[in-house]
């Protein structure tokens, strides 16, 4: 028998999934700003990658809740996340060519 998930289960996974990419690489978007004129910038670094790393993580493991089709569907908004952030970033002018 074949086990089927309800449609709203895969949409609010790749809901979530978006969620996740837009808080992962949105957050480490401001890191780098902060960084460019922070005098901590190890620090920043590390506490941004540890923090926004065990938010997403935690995040795929209840989104996914032991199916593989929610975890992947997460990982598709996920992935659509970062191509939108960096799209947007370069938009913007990128790194550093917005605080010369």
């Amino acid at each position: 028998m074949i086990e089927a998930l309800p449609l709203n289960g895969l949409i609010s996974a790749f809901l979530a999934g978006i969620v996740l990419g837009v808080f992962f690489f949105g957050g480490l978007w401001w890191t780098l700003q902060k960084l460019i004129s922070s005098r901590r910038a190890a620090l920043w670094v590390s506490a941004s990658m540890l923090f926004r790393t065990s938010v997403t993580l935690l995040g795929f493991y209840f989104v996914g809740h032991g199916s593989w089709k929610r975890m992947l569907t997460c990982l598709f908004g996920f992935l659509i996340a970062r191509f939108v952030i960096f799209r947007l970033s370069r938009k913007s002018g990128g790194l550093c060519e917005s605080k010369l």
